[in-house]
């Protein structure tokens, strides 16, 4: 009976009213109490904005301290009502109601909340000091510095401490016209008023401002994002394509292991375990390359019916190249000789996406195309001048340079990409092949 009719009692649970009081008071406390005076400088501006950026290096850098210079003006802004509140007659009187709210505005800069504390406790004595009665609880200069103070601390913290600050302000207006009396002529309305206007316009700042760098950041996570997709895309259709070349050499092996045995006669048997072993290990070998291509090959993938292509079909890229209308030129130098697959194929699909890029982003320009056989490898140079006709949008996700940069890092190269002096590109790319590696047109090793 006792389970049913006091559940919360019977659990040890607390009813959502609790809850919620509990979780507004521990608001109140976290935002007002908690480490009130604790140091919080003011960090100088960024000077990489829309705005401030523009300026001269010179102005730019004391443009940092801006906001640090318009709380000191406000400082001092409160202090001249103070001593003016009296005509300058009686000297220290109206310089203490100046001089507190002064340094109340000032404390913002390095101990926000402690600042709004120091305002609003200080409003009644700088009244009475002041002998403002015909205004209570608040004289002019605490007045201003108070506003001040709470958009400081606002623009500062946020729009939770801006809520709470006006409730507190309120609270504490009240509580002076019950206990401490005054004029008929009370303030408190013109505060919570102008406080209001200026807290929300504070806060919708802030708001905004939040939400710009949170837009910021997470254009930046995305386009990170993108560049690690672009990178692992990259990577994919290069292991795809290296598949081919790699396996025909495998494959070459596992015949040759094969076939080697009955070239010899009476071979010893340990010879002829050597070269099945041999064998067993090509095709195991091809078995597990086709197992990862199968992992990073696409849904759609179609593996490609014609042979990976190499520098000698660079005159049929060129033509084709010619007919999409791309004046382009080829020149080579060094004597000619075939290289490793792997160097061909990524020296040929360079050619291919420079040039792509220069159709798309130098239309009507011409292009020269240069392959230089040399005795540490092979160089490339693809240059082409300033566009001369309307570039459009190019509707591509830009992994052009990024893919060209992953082949030549695969080989050990070397590459630029920048633009030239007549508003052209250049591209440049070394790519080595160690000295074993170095074959004539026949075949033969030229070590």
């Amino acid at each position: 009976m006792t389970e049913k009719t006091e559940p919360f009692k019977a659990r040890g649970q607390k009813s959502p009213e609790y809850r919620l009081v509990v979780g507004v008071v521990g608001g109140l406390r976290q935002t007002l109490f908690h480490d009130a005076f604790a140091y919080r400088p003011l960090p100088p501006r960024a000077t990489d904005g829309p705005l401030v950026g523009r300026l001269p290096a010179r102005i730019r850098r004391y443009a940092a301290w801006l906001p640090h210079a318009l709380v000191a003006s406000a400082a001092l802004i409160t202090l001249f009502i103070g001593l003016g509140m009296g005509g300058f007659g009686n000297t220290l009187a109206y310089a203490l109601t100046g001089l507190i709210p002064a340094v109340a505005v000032l404390m913002t800069l390095a101990r926000p909340v402690g600042a709004y504390w120091i305002a609003l406790l200080s409003a009644p004595f700088t009244g009475v000091l002041g002998n403002t009665w015909d205004g209570w609880p608040w004289a002019p200069a605490p007045f201003f510095a108070h506003i001040v103070v709470m958009v400081v601390v606002a623009a500062r913290t946020g729009p939770r401490t801006a809520v709470w600050m006006w409730l507190g302000t309120a609270a504490y207006a009240l509580a002076t016209q019950v206990f401490l009396g005054g004029s008929p002529v009370n303030d408190s309305p013109e505060m919570l008023f102008f406080s209001a206007l200026a807290l929300l316009i504070t806060t919708m700042v802030h708001v905004r401002r939040e939400a710009q760098r949170e837009v910021t950041v997470q254009r930046t996570v995305t386009a990170i994002e993108r560049d690690k997709r672009t990178l692992l895309e990259e990577r994919t259709n290069i292991a795809r394509e290296l598949h081919d070349v790699v396996a025909h050499h495998m494959s070459v092996v596992a015949i040759q292991a094969e076939a080697a045995p009955y070239r010899v006669e009476n071979p010893p048997p340990e010879l002829e375990q050597a070269f099945v072993t041999i064998r067993e290990n090509a095709v195991s070998a091809l078995t597990e390359l086709r197992r990862v291509l199968g992992v990073v090959r696409a849904e759609d993938y179609e593996a490609p019916d014609a042979p990976q292509p190499t520098l000698a079909d660079l005159d049929r890229l060129l033509d084709n190249v010619r007919d999409a209308g791309l004046s382009v030129d080829k020149v080579i130098t060094g004597a000619a000789r075939e290289l490793p697959q792997g160097v061909e194929l990524s020296a040929y699909r360079i050619v291919q996406e420079a040039l792509s890029n220069s159709l798309r982003h130098a239309p009507g320009a011409d292009a020269r195309v240069e392959v230089g056989y040399v005795l540490g490898g092979l160089g490339l140079r693809i240059v082409n001048g300033p566009a001369t006709g309307l570039v459009k949008p190019s509707p591509g996700a830009g992994h052009g340079i990024t893919g060209m940069r992953e082949r030549v890092t695969m080989l050990n190269g070397e590459m630029t990409a920048e633009p030239t002096a007549d508003g052209g590109y250049e591209v440049t790319v070394f790519l080595p092949v160690p000295h074993a590696d170095r074959l004539d047109p026949a075949g033969e090793d030229l070590a």
